[in-house]
């Protein structure tokens, strides 16, 4: 195992120069104390976990110390937010500290949040917050542990530096790690400013360091975007099926691997809402929850305009076309493991959409649903499960679709559970625990924070007293307003 100052780093991104990033210091919080710290993260480091209690690890998330030898850099891009083109965006809160190589071959970025003022700050003061931070740090270590493709987070740091956003808090760093932070804003900040010898140092750099695959096609910049058209796809389609809105899926939160990414205003459905809209800034529901789907095509076709100087529009086109297909698939494997069909038939999206109809109209838990679904034989299950649906008729006649579905399983009621609780989980990250956890930290309190993230690390084992974390939520934390703001 490594230490904190014996990492190795390779500065490919670092390396394609000023045009694409400045360097900036971070500038250091006031009397900082570490929060909580990801084991799992540290290990992609090679990092012990006993790493939690160097004093270096608190330096490097507070912005006191940085590696002497490697120079933090905030990314400049620029980006749709909300359907509107913003020329300049860029990291203005954040900062690249290094790209460290581990043992394996691996390239992770360390990216620091909050880290202060940068060239691309524009109003902002370049400091994120403790409730922000947390949430994060929740969010992608949760997502992890589903299976869905996420950026990830090492540490959150809070301090006595007082911000000011909605209401006067405590300013707070998060670390969090990606294999890179690329963004379809990168690709259309050197489009759009027609800085085409930047644009393609970029294509070269994408293909060469985290696409080689593409390299040896016919046209590789067509063969990145199948790329990446599948891997946003396949990574959307896990968030419909699990009930994850993103809430701000503007371009320069897309990441170019496919990866969930700058989490703001997120929800994981509690009652389950196709319409449902987790950030309260999204007044006609660009984001909600049935659009994520269409917004996903419609950002990767903004990624895609970017490559129509190299790649014909037709060609782009033809690729653009497959999104849905693959979306699609990924999203009913996803859903016929989540309700324990075998095989694949020509009716499950039907079934599925069925019974997405039927739990929006009676608001049922999304996550208790499915995994009460698979404790009890299947006629059983459904019989225990009909009360809470409001139109019982309309649910009778889909269970009895469900029940001939399943007419020829030969697992035994045991495999059928175990199978289906290896995927539907027990444990969500629902808002009202976040913000219950928020609290206790703003008060000082880190242990309910800890005893969440604890629980969460494995949500689809039964864990002995943490019945309240499985549990509906109560009727206060159902519709929380969560904002941008951070």
């Amino acid at each position: 195992m490594k230490r904190l100052d014996t990492l190795e780093f390779e500065p490919r991104f670092a390396r394609l120069g000023d045009a694409f990033s400045a360097v900036i210091k971070p500038s250091a919080i006031a009397q900082p104390l570490l929060v909580i710290c990801s084991q799992s993260a540290l290990a992609l480091l090679d990092l012990p976990a006993s790493t939690a209690e160097d004093p270096r690890l608190l330096q490097l998330a507070s912005g006191e110390w940085h590696w002497p030898n490697v120079a933090p850099r905030a990314m400049v891009y620029s980006g749709h937010q909300f359907g509107g083109y913003t020329p300049r965006l860029g990291d203005g809160r954040g900062l690249l500290l290094g790209e460290v190589v581990n043992n394996a071959g691996e390239h992770w970025d360390v990216h620091l949040k909050g880290a202060g003022l940068t060239p691309f700050s524009r109003t902002g003061d370049g400091r994120a917050v403790l409730r922000s931070s947390i949430r994060e740090f929740l969010a992608s270590e949760y997502l992890h542990t589903l299976g869905i493709a996420t950026s990830r987070a090492l540490c959150v740091a809070d301090s006595k530096t007082m911000v000011w956003r909605e209401q006067r808090e405590t300013a707070a760093t998060l670390i969090r790690l990606a294999p890179s932070h690329i963004r379809f804003g990168h690709f259309e900040y050197f489009y759009y400013n027609q800085k085409n010898a930047e644009l393609e140092q970029l294509h070269a750099h994408v293909l060469n360091d985290l696409y080689p695959e593409c390299l040896s096609a016919d046209e590789p910049l067509a063969a990145l975007l199948s790329a990446v058209v599948k891997r946003t796809a396949e990574t959307i389609a896990l968030w419909q099926a699990y009930g994850f809105c993103h809430g701000v899926m503007n371009t320069d939160n897309m990441s170019i691997l496919g990866l969930t990414f700058d989490f703001g205003p997120y929800a994981f459905l509690d009652d389950f809402k196709q319409a449902h809209i987790c950030n309260h800034s999204d007044h006609h529901g660009r984001y909600a929850f049935n659009q994520q789907v269409a917004m996903g095509y419609w950002n990767l076709t903004a990624f895609a305009e970017t490559l129509t100087r190299h790649v014909a529009v037709e060609r782009l086109q033809e690729i653009l076309d497959g999104y849905a297909a693959i979306q699609q698939q990924a999203y009913l494997t996803a859903m016929r493991a989540r309700l324990g069909l075998r095989g694949e038939q020509e009716g499950d999206a039907l079934l599925v959409d069925k019974l997405l109809a039927q739990m929006d109209h009676s608001a049922v838990d999304y996550t208790l649903f499915f995994r009460h679904l698979g404790e009890l034989p299947v006629a059983e299950a459904l019989a225990k499960l009909r009360d809470d649906f409001i139109n019982r008729a309309a649910f009778d006649e889909w269970s009895a679709e469900f029940i001939a579905r399943n007419a020829d399983d030969p697992r035994s009621q045991e495999q059928r559970r175990a199978q289906m609780h290896a995927v539907n989980p027990l444990y969500m990250l629902r808002n009202y625990l976040i913000q219950i956890a928020i609290e206790a930290a703003e008060d000082g309190d880190y242990a309910p924070l800890h005893r969440l993230h604890q629980v969460l690390s494995s949500p689809f084992t039964e864990q002995e007293g943490c019945a309240e974390y499985a549990q509906r939520p109560p009727d206060w934390g159902k519709h929380l307003s969560i904002s941008c703001s951070s």
